[in-house]
């Protein structure tokens, strides 16, 4: 996540808002009350109606079924125009979560909040994604203390473990086949893998990496 991050107060100026984003690069920001807990998001989306319906009437359509963008068009403040309740995360949620939570909500950022929801960070699918930086050194790494040594104790010597831009592959003498789908579940639950791959040394193949399943 992104800390301190950017936030406004509920008595905040429509224009204040628009400064702070257009200065911040980003396309929403949390509202904060006086106690510093997360209470609303404004984005872009909920600052377009005043513009969208600027010297003109909504059509009758419009005054049925978007009542709520009319009321942020003739909104002055975060809190007139905020989205509520927000969608956030908490800081021990894992990636998936977060990403799963983004992409239910349509959204592009979630404030990070604690048990009392203060506000501690944003956020962003960009940082989402930088998880995919991680060096393969690392991942290979992470497998063999976790994964392999703790599934094959007695065999962990012959397992071989390889990974190349975020693919593990997994060979060696396998005797429980039942502990292969748990291994690549393991793996595939780590952060920064892409896919991976299962062989035997019975000369079994798994066939091509498999991407990581959706969660």
């Amino acid at each position: 996540m992104t800390a301190p991050a950017v936030a406004v107060g509920c008595d905040a100026r429509f224009k204040e808002i628009v400064r702070v984003m257009d200065e911040r690069c980003v396309s929403a920001v949390p509202v904060v009350s006086g106690e510093g807990r997360v209470v609303g998001v404004v984005s872009e989306a909920d600052l377009l109606p005043k513009e969208e319906f600027r010297g003109r009437e909504p059509t009758r359509f419009e005054r049925i079924r978007r009542r709520s963008d009319l009321a942020k068009a003739e909104g002055m403040t975060a809190e007139e125009v905020m989205s509520t309740p927000a969608v956030t995360v908490r800081p021990d949620d894992t990636l998936a979560q977060a990403a799963r939570r983004m992409a239910v909500h349509h959204v592009k950022r979630l404030p990070v909040v604690d048990d009392a929801d203060r506000l501690r960070g944003v956020v962003s699918r960009g940082d989402l994604l930088k998880v995919f930086q991680r060096p393969d050194e690392d991942i290979e790494e992470e497998v063999r203390r976790t994964v392999v040594s703790y599934l094959f104790p007695k065999h962990a010597h012959a397992i071989r473990v390889s990974v190349r831009d975020g693919i593990v592959t997994l060979r060696g003498p396998v005797h429980d086949t039942s502990l292969i789908w748990v291994a690549e579940r393991l793996v595939h639950g780590m952060e920064g893998v892409v896919g991976v791959e299962s062989q035997q040394l019975r000369g079994e193949e798994s066939g091509p990496a498999r991407p990581c399943p959706a969660e």
